[in-house]
Formats: structure tokens, sequence, C-alpha cells
């Protein structure tokens, strides 16, 4: 298990919760002989012409989830459901509608076990039944108590963990193109979707009959416009329980470390903070938070809102109204799939360098630790001494990688990154 980060910030040791099988009484669910049906309630939906993934059937902002095609495979002889987001090819993204990442091709430089390979008669994941070589056990129940500031946290506890064998990145046998395909349900059903014993966290809803699952969504920012995007899968412990994903130790291996902006590197950088404000976007419009008064992120405010112990679940539509109000991380993509230069473009990688900012004495005094949502506003403030990593070094990798692919922006598509002027305001 990775605590670097979580010792150098004093995080607490983990403990365990239970959590009893329950299937919610509030979400559309069915069973028949072809499968089962779960599905979240439809609200309002974002624009498709503002979908990255464009594959996804439709973006809930009501209730905070994507709905994505489903694939069905095995791994160890047993049944599991994936979904794909992310190719290191062009054609094949077109093709399947979802984000190209060419920084996908060095998940395996120098680390193998980075990424998984995967029997199947076709060279197209997705198109023909796979074999995985591991899975993630979703068995185990995540659980997150704030401290009293409240972060760091008091104690926590990562829900699914990978088993043996398992990525999120694969290559089916014999080619060289990498996928990210990450499991979000194990078994043959019925699939808990609210305390999520055979599920991921952040699955709402999994329908085998049409092939769809619902995936809660995070909101963020790039390049100085708010984005959406997902969240599977963390190398650090502690950002899994946060984050509510899969504690994947290996993807700690990833080439490499600080590695955003060159070619041999798997990882792009995304930000986040320590000791950012905190607060909920007041009076946030129907489509949800995005950048307005009171919005905030980080580890503190993501934290601070009672919500981090409760199960995601349609069961529980206060906390999926917490987060469509802004009480998630909200982290900071330094790039995005759909930038204005070639450059950008292909820097963007699913495989994020965690990057944690902790404001210092003065820039908080001065009000300066409000919303930031350019990674180039963050590294302008980091080089005047206003934000490091923890332990007052220099800004930089915290050593962790989510597995975070981009999915859609709200209103303008984050083109370029913002080019902040001298003595630039927060």
């Amino acid at each position: 298990m990775s605590i670097r980060l979580a010792n150098r910030i004093g995080w607490g040791m983990a403990v365990a919760t239970s959590a009893a099988l329950l299937l919610p009484v509030d979400i559309a669910s069915s069973q028949g002989e072809q499968g089962f049906s779960q599905n979240a309630p439809v609200g309002l939906t974002l624009d498709r012409d503002k979908q990255t993934i464009k594959s996804a059937k439709r973006v809930d902002l009501t209730r905070n989830f994507a709905t994505l095609p489903l694939h069905k495979g095995t791994a160890r002889g047993q049944t599991v459901w994936y979904v794909i987001t992310d190719t290191s090819d062009a054609r094949i993204a077109r093709q399947l509608g979802i984000n190209h990442s060419p920084k996908l091709r060095n998940v395996r430089r120098g680390c193998p076990h980075c990424a998984q390979t995967v029997k199947s008669t076709s060279r197209i994941l997705g198109s023909t039944p796979a074999d995985f070589e591991g899975a993630p056990d979703f068995s185990p129940n995540r659980s997150l108590l704030p401290g009293r500031t409240p972060f760091p946290a008091r104690s926590f506890t990562d829900g699914a963990r990978a088993g043996r064998g398992y990525s999120p990145y694969v290559r089916i046998g014999g080619t060289d193109v990498t996928y990210n395909a990450p499991i979000v349900a194990t078994g043959d059903g019925p699939f808990d979707v609210t305390t999520h014993e055979n599920t991921h966290d952040r699955t709402l809803g999994i329908d085998t009959r049409k092939m769809t699952t619902d995936h809660l969504f995070i909101r963020g920012f790039s390049n100085g416009q708010p984005i959406l995007y997902l969240s599977f899968d963390s190398s650090d412990a502690f950002t899994a329980a946060l984050e509510r994903s899969t504690f994947v130790p290996a993807l700690a291996d990833l080439a490499f470390a600080n590695g955003g902006g060159h070619a041999r590197s798997a990882r792009a950088s995304i930000f986040t903070f320590v000791n950012a404000k905190r607060g909920l976007e007041r009076s946030a419009p129907a489509a949800g938070a995005s950048d307005g008064p009171g919005r905030a992120q980080g580890l503190t405010h993501a934290m601070a809102d009672g919500l981090t112990n409760r199960d995601a679940a349609v069961a529980n539509p206060e906390v999926l109204e917490g987060f469509r109000k802004g009480a998630d991380v909200s982290n900071i993509f330094d790039v995005f799939p759909v930038g204005s230069r070639a450059r950008d473009r292909r820097e963007y990688s699913p495989a994020w360098d965690l990057q944690v900012g902790v404001y210092s004495p003065t820039a908080v005094a001065r009000g300066m630790n409000g919303l930031k949502q350019d990674a180039n506003v963050v590294r302008r403030l980091a080089a005047r001494g206003l934000i490091t990593s923890p332990g007052g070094v220099p800004l930089g990798s915290s050593g962790v990688v989510i597995n975070c692919p981009a999915l859609a922006f709200l209103h303008s598509p984050p083109r370029s990154p913002r080019t902040p002027v001298a003595g630039v305001q927060p």
C-alpha cells in the first residue's frame, strides 16, 4: 500500500466498517431472464456536443452521472463488466467514440505490470468477449471519517481493491494498442448499487439488458473552464477512499513522476489543494455547480460536507445533491483532449500525476486560496512561493496516480491554458 503522501500530511490509519447488501428502493430496477436493469432516474441532460466521450448515451446534470456503454468479459473464471473511455489509437478512438490519448502507449514503458493483457478474438476491445488477467475486489467497505479540521482524516478504509493482475489499462494480446477499460462490476447479478458490494463505488446503475452503466462523475476545471470527468482508480489508498475509486497500487509505477510534458511519460499533471477555501456554490443553477460564488475545491473542502462516509447511490439523494452543488474535490486538469494545440492534445492522459498544493500563510491571509481553474495560474503562484507541496517543498508530484478520464465540458471547450499576467490575482 502506498502511504507516502498520507504519512507526509498526517493521515490516519485505516479502519473498516461494514454494510449489508441492499438494492435501492427508488431506482428503476427489474430482473429478467436476459439480465438485470437498474437505471438511475433521468434529469437534466447535457448537450451531446459538449461530451468528449461521444459514446456516452447521455450525461445527467441533476444526479451527476454519465450513462456509458457496458461490456461483458471474464477474469479468472468470473464474469466482469467494464467500460472503455480512452485509447492510444486515434482511429479506434473515433470508431468507439472515446478519448484519444497517445500517452497511453507509454503505460508499459518500464512497467509491464501497469497494463494487463486480455484475450479476445477481435483486435478491437469490446467487439467480442474479452478475458482479463485480473479484476477488482469490490467487497471491502469504504469508509472515511473527517478529522477535526476536517483534514487530515481521523480514519479511512479504501473500498474496492485491485485483485491479482488487475490494471484498468489493457492491451489485447498481439496488438500494441492500449485502452483505458476499468472494470465496474463483477458477477452475474443481482448488482448492489447502494453499498457497492459487487460494483464500483461510483456506480449508480447497471443494466445488463441495454448494456449500460450509470457512473457518477466529478465537476472540475481545465484551462479556465468547468469540466466533468470520471474517476475509476487510484494508486493511493486515501485518495481511492476520498474519490470512491478502486485502489490499484501498481499505477504508482507508471512512467514517470513529474512526467507531464515528456513524450515518454504515461502521465499528465493534475492539481488539488490541502487548504483551499471550502463551501458549496451558492444558488447553483439547474445544470449544477460550475464557477459561481461560493464554489470551492480541494481535500479539506471535500471532507467538510459530511458526505465522505456515506455511499454514493440513488437511494441517498442528499449525497448526489451535494455533489451537484460542488462538494467533490474538483481538481484541475493541466490539459484537455479538445485543446486547440496539437501538443496539448498529445499531452492528455487519463493517468494523472497528482500534485497536492498547500497555500502559504501569506496566501491564506490575503485570501488567495480561492477557486483556481487553470494549471498555469497554479504554477505562477507556486513560482512566487505562495503554493508549495506538503512540507514546504516546491510544488511537484505527490507520487499518486489517479485514473480520471475526461468526460465533457459545461460551457465552452477548454481550448488552451490561460496566460496569467504578472501579479496574477486569485
